[in-house]
């Protein structure tokens, strides 16, 4: 045994003789072709860590709202300016995808849609509903402002 790591290796089929493991490969190496079940998967968790940051932000709005006016302008100013708005338009899409992403994850608990076809479909479809939610909830913003 050259490494201690070859003890993990080692394991025993079901005969009971001793084979050797395969070996994962890393998920972004040249063995592993990128599939929309894996990208959605990616980004539901990154979409769970944006909304931790935006959720932060929210608080330090509303807390910014309760210590006084100028301490709330100073936040407004900065959500009205480019870098906020696109930081709220990265917020609502994170919300939108996580939301729509969820209840494909909720269909799946239910054991719907875990065909390679249905999983490529779901996929496709939760990119389309993001983007439409969210087009559409600026869309009523800037409308009604």
């Amino acid at each position: 045994m050259k490494d201690v790591r070859e003890a993990l290796m080692t394991g025993r089929n079901s005969e009971g003789c001793l084979v050797r493991r395969p070996i994962s490969p890393f998920m972004l190496g040249s063995a592993y072709r990128f599939q929309i079940s894996s990208t959605t998967s990616i980004l539901h968790r990154i979409a769970g860590c944006v909304l931790g940051v935006g959720t932060l932000l929210l608080t330090l709005w509303l807390t910014c709202a309760a210590v006084g006016d100028s301490a709330f302008s100073v936040i407004q100013a900065f959500f009205a300016s480019w870098i906020g708005l696109l930081m709220l338009f990265g917020f609502t899409v994170a919300l939108f995808y996580h939301f729509c992403n969820g209840i494909r994850h909720l269909l799946w608990d239910a054991g719907i849609g875990f065909d390679i076809p249905d999983m490529r479909r779901n996929g496709i479809l939760v990119f389309a509903a993001t983007i439409i939610l969210s087009v559409l909830f600026w869309g009523i913003a800037f409308w009604v402002s």
